[in-house]
């Protein structure tokens, strides 16, 4: 056990000095440290010598260190000596699921993807029998690098002395805990949660996420309840494992970047290279053009050259004037225009502006298979929050496992009309191949093929070739790209431009 006072300036084993502390707690104090080899930041577990389960919580570390799944904090060194036991494990930076939910709850899909990340990542830990057993808002991070982090594994529950003789439901329910925070941005625990609300209640009983939240769908509200809200099952069968949990949220999009509002001129930079992505070439002032001078021999030159440069002006003056009555004539005589049509006759004829179009309905499309693909989702590729998003069913293979031909989202227009191209923002990996179809009925045999993209991501413009017009705009996934060891496809939102009805 630690004997020796702890203090900013420490070294732990040659290389960990403390810099600032950054909490306290019952005999524990967590650090920001450096390590001095590496060069980096890290977290560093100390204790007082009156804390009474070092040796647990540093048993629990060592055998943290040996999860290797990158969702899980990693732990680099854990010792226990007669000078100074400690914990030193990656700096964490982000916002934690408290922060996130610091202006309200967070979008249903959202919420189900974080908590998805961490099911996997929890059904990992157990596979080594290592629990969380205390999952709080604060263990749940959006790291600033994109990802998702779940502090504290093994190691909290040995520091606040937990166990239980049934680890796989406690997390569980833990799990269901994060996830009706994110739907509601309300905390459903016997415990008090600093950081959000308690749950509301009725007769007796939590509310359940939809009850609480509108617009969460029915099988998050579910998923919620059969995790962690069992007097309102309804003979529905409990969720019991992280695992459980992690397959009853497959089918659930991960958590994209949140877009960050950029200023609209960029600052100053002393020096960069290419690399770094600056355009230099467009903060350059344009060269200065040089000015043509009139050469002649002799000592008259210089007046000879004023006698030229009025010339010039004077024609020009002439020549703006002639230009400007014959246009002044032109405009002031419809017959004149008739007679001889002038360029503004081109212009004149040149096709109208594209439009937005904002369809009725979008609804998951699988013809070939059950008939809905995430129907319930489909609307939120429409709702222009480019958060939001429609995803397709997990499939085996990027060829949908070879159990169909493809899936789709479809959108109703209200009336036939021409299109004149249809943006759709993919998700970030590449993979996709998909076509636009665009007919008068919402049969796949009646929806023709118009434009196409391969090996599509991100926002992709559909410019059909011919004319088109329907009443009904269709993106058909033929291929899907791979997200961990899945394949499906994703819309965040579509925007249709028509010209004008057909």
């Amino acid at each position: 056990m630690s004997t020796s006072a702890v203090e900013p300036g420490t070294r732990l084993a040659q290389r960990f000095r403390l810099e600032d502390r950054v909490s306290e707690s019952d005999g524990a104090t967590y650090w920001k440290a450096i390590d001095e080899i590496l060069a980096r930041p890290v977290a560093v577990l100390t204790f007082s010598p009156d804390f009474p389960r070092v040796h647990e919580v540093v048993t629990a570390a060592r055998a943290a260190s040996r999860l290797t799944d990158p969702r899980i904090t990693q732990v680099f060194d854990a010792a226990e000596d007669s000078e100074h036991s400690y914990v030193v494990s990656e700096w964490v930076t982000g916002d934690t699921l408290s922060d996130l939910l610091s202006s309200g709850p967070l979008e249903p899909e959202r919420a189900a993807g974080l908590v998805a990340e961490a099911a996997e990542a929890l059904a990992h830990a157990h596979e080594a029998d290592l629990y969380h057993l205390c999952l709080r808002p604060g263990n749940l991070v959006w790291t600033t690098g994109n990802t998702v982090k779940v502090l504290g594994v093994a190691v909290d529950a040995a520091l606040y002395g937990l166990t239980t003789d049934q680890p796989a439901l406690d997390d569980a329910e833990g799990l269901g805990r994060l996830l009706y925070a994110g739907l509601t941005g309300h905390w459903p625990g016997d415990e008090e949660e600093g950081t959000l609300p308690a749950a509301p209640m009725t007769d007796g009983h939590f509310c359940t996420p939809r009850q609480v939240t509108a617009g969460v769908p029915g099988y998050l509200d579910t998923v919620t309840i059969r995790a962690c809200l069992p007097e309102s099952r309804k003979g529905q069968g409990s969720l019991s494992s992280p695992a459980q949990i992690a397959e009853a949220l497959a089918g659930v999009a991960r958590p994209m970047p949140i877009s960050i509002p950029y200023p609209s001129s960029p600052p100053s930079v002393t020096s960069a290279s290419p690399s770094e992505g600056l355009d230099t070439e467009r903060r350059l002032p344009p060269l200065p053009q040089p000015v043509p001078q009139v050469v002649t021999q002799g000592g008259g030159g210089n007046l000879l050259n004023r006698v030229l440069m009025t010339v010039v002006v004077l024609l020009v003056i002439v020549a703006v004037g002639v230009g400007a009555w014959t246009i002044g004539r032109s405009l002031g005589s419809p017959g004149d225009r008739e007679a001889q049509p002038s360029p503004t006759t081109a212009v004149s004829q040149s096709p109208a502006q594209s439009q937005e179009v904002k369809p009725e309905e979008a609804t998951g499309f699988d013809p070939l298979g059950d008939k809905e693909e995430k129907a319930e989702l489909a609307a939120l590729t429409i709702d222009g929050k480019p958060s939001t998003f429609w995803k397709t069913d997990n499939y085996n293979s990027a060829e949908l496992g070879n159990l169909k031909d493809g899936v789709g989202l479809l959108l109703d227009l209200g009336k036939s009309m021409q299109i004149s191209d249809v943006v759709a923002t993919l998700g970030e990996t590449p993979g996709a191949n998909v076509e636009l179809r665009v007919g008068d009925e919402a049969d796949l045999s009646s929806l023709k093929t118009v434009a196409k993209a391969k090996d599509a991501s991100g926002k992709t413009t559909f410019k059909p070739e011919q004319t088109a017009s329907g009443q009904y705009v269709l993106i058909w996934f033929t291929r899907l790209p791979a997200d961990a060891g899945k394949f499906h496809g994703t819309i965040y939102e579509v925007v249709v431009q028509s010209p004008g009805s057909a």
